[in-house]
């Protein structure tokens, strides 16, 4: 495989990091009603275009951009002094924010379906109850999603090929939006809280970050990017 055209790809790959983030963002910035206390704004509030646009563009498309940019990050740390964390962390942030598509899919398409049946008058669909299977692999992917890319920034501090502040500012956004934005809004309201969008933020400003100065370097040094060519 022509080396060049890898190199491209995984410079392409890495400008999908801010876009992701970015839009993760804008699906945070809203948050849903109290579906316990007031179930009525709540089925409306699902119910909406704007919800399910946000989820769609949002929380689904998101999650799918990062899944792009992450594996264009460990590929690009790959041959970096950090590169075994990086692909070990590629690994388990991959793995993670691929099982968080599940709720983000039930979110974008079965969420709505159950607000609209709500306000015609089936009151008793609000005592549906999905498996805890489902819960299991929320919890699994948080935590899988959390750490891969927490090691993913150590792994930019660690790599001398990206700027170091670049990764302990990918590092606190991670936190801010899984810990203290996720974790703890599922925790407290059951909805997201001010800090997914703030940390979600973080993240997009240390992706675009990495992104300007990987396609920097790759211009100044095409062969920077060791990759194997057929």
């Amino acid at each position: 495989m022509n080396s060049h055209l890898v190199i491209r790809w995984i410079r392409a790959g890495l400008w999908t990091l801010p876009v992701a983030w970015i839009v993760t963002a804008w699906s945070t910035l809203d948050p849903q009603p109290d579906q316990a206390k007031d179930p009525e704004a709540w089925a409306r509030f699902v119910s909406s275009d704007p919800y399910q646009a946000s989820h769609l563009f949002g929380s689904t498309a998101g999650t799918i951009l990062a899944l792009f940019g992450v594996f264009a990050l460990g590929c690009y740390l790959a041959n970096s002094r950090s590169g075994r964390l990086a692909l070990a962390a590629m690994v388990a942030a991959v793995a993670g924010t691929a099982l968080l598509l599940v709720p983000a899919v039930i979110s974008t398409f079965a969420t709505p379906a159950i607000g609209k049946v709500y306000l015609a008058g089936n009151r008793d669909v609000m005592q549906l109850e999905f498996p805890a299977s489902m819960t299991g692999a929320f919890l699994l992917g948080l935590l899988l999603a959390c750490a891969g890319n927490v090691m993913l920034g150590i792994a930019v501090w660690r790599s001398r090929m990206l700027p170091r502040w670049a990764g302990l500012l990918w590092v606190a956004g991670v936190v801010v939006f899984y810990i203290l934005g996720a974790v703890l809004g599922q925790a407290t309201t059951g909805s997201s809280l001010p800090t997914q969008a703030a940390g979600a933020l973080l993240i997009a400003v240390a992706g675009a970050w990495i992104a300007w100065s990987a396609s920097r370097q790759t211009r100044a040094a095409p062969g920077l990017v060791a990759t194997a060519s057929a």
